[in-house]
């Protein structure tokens, strides 16, 4: 029996890919703006249901530019649950990033605890759709409105997820994405951004372009985030089978759901009522005392058996050395994410788990 890893990278055709790599070499337009990454933008602006996108090389480039756009100074509310990518984008910025604790319903930011966060100092909010799950956009909006707050999702995960058929890369001021090998969709390495208008979108692309307005004229401290001509024939090709991808991962879920709610001690996350999901993860949270084992000692025993899943997000942002004498990041100040990162295990879930990969799964939490 073979390893079974957490993810798999989606990948598209050889064999096409190979015909797209001859009419890049035949261009010799390898970068710089060139027609496959304006097919891709285009494509993905209506896959998406969006009105503007801009691609990135990566995905924590967007959350960079996105607080360099709207210019954010002070404090940024965000969750100590995620990638860490998402506060070093904050103090990438020199800003001060402000834990807030989490829902267990979602494991986004809480909105009831934003509020009580929020200082003369505080300037926008970051939240992330951890999981793909959507957070409550119309209570974190409302909060925003008030007290006159940029809202900035951090939507590495939501890729295609729409609640009642929009899309939620079209709240906030700004949304940003991964494309990293890791995620539902990928360039390999790659992101994007989401804005509402042509302006904000020729901002931004001259952001990531060194600042340049035309040829001779730099007009902001821009960077270099551009994306090249491969890896978006790569996303051309992967935008046609992504949704098939989804399919067999959905399958997956409801194999893991239909074998696991009975087990005493297990809690997922069930589909939520009109969200078109994509099933990015499939995490598990571990009561030791029902369950019988600890969260570690059921990751370890996978491991042993060469099936890997993955503690996602453990340790919390918060307590990274870097991070954890911030006093918003005191453990007391986050219950609900601290108990969660203890509980937290994401199970393999990729398009190419078979039948008999569930099963080795499953035997291993279930005995």
């Amino acid at each position: 029996m073979g390893r079974i890893t957490v993810t798999s990278p989606l990948l598209p055709d050889l064999e096409e890919f190979g015909g797209m790599l001859r009419e890049i070499w035949d261009s010799k337009w390898v970068t710089n703006n060139g027609s496959f990454h304006k097919r891709l933008e285009a494509a993905l602006a209506e896959y998406l249901k969006v009105p503007y996108i801009s691609l990135f090389t990566n995905g924590t480039l967007p959350l960079l530019t996105a607080l360099q756009a709207l210019d954010i100074k002070g404090e940024v509310i965000t969750t100590p649950y995620s990638f860490v990518a998402t506060t070093h984008s904050i103090v990438w910025n020199g800003c001060t990033p402000v834990f807030v604790d989490i829902e267990e319903s979602t494991c986004g930011l809480d909105p009831e605890k934003i509020e009580a966060a929020i200082t003369p100092a505080t300037a926008a909010i970051m939240p992330v759709h951890c999981y793909g799950k959507p957070v409550n956009m119309k209570a974190i909006q409302e909060i925003a409105d008030r007290h006159g707050l940029k809202v900035i999702y951090d939507a590495a995960h939501a890729f295609g997820v729409e609640v009642d058929g929009e899309s939620v890369l079209n709240a906030g001021d700004l949304s940003t994405l991964s494309f990293h090998a890791t995620k539902v969709y990928n360039t390999l390495e790659g992101g994007a951004m989401v804005m509402h208008d042509a302006e904000t979108k020729k901002k931004i692309d001259g952001l990531k372009n060194f600042g340049f307005a035309g040829e001779t004229e730099v007009v902001s401290p821009g960077i270099n985030s551009k994306v090249d001509e491969v890896r978006s024939a790569y996303g051309l090709l992967n935008l046609r089978q992504v949704d098939s991808a989804i399919e067999k991962r959905r399958r997956v879920a409801g194999l893991y759901r239909e074998a696991l709610k009975d087990v005493p001690g297990i809690r997922f996350f069930d589909d939520m009522p009109g969200v078109r999901h994509n099933y990015s993860y499939f995490p598990v949270f571990i009561d030791a005392g029902e369950f019988g084992r600890t969260r570690d000692e059921l990751y370890f025993e996978m491991k042993e058996k060469e099936v890997l899943g993955r503690r996602y997000f453990y340790p919390l942002i918060s307590a990274f050395s870097v991070y954890r004498n911030l006093p918003s990041a005191a453990p007391e100040n986050l219950p609900v994410a601290t108990k969660i990162a203890d509980e937290v295990i994401c199970l393999p879930m990729h398009h190419e788990l078979s039948d008999a990969d569930v099963e080795r799964v499953l035997d291993i939490i279930i005995k």
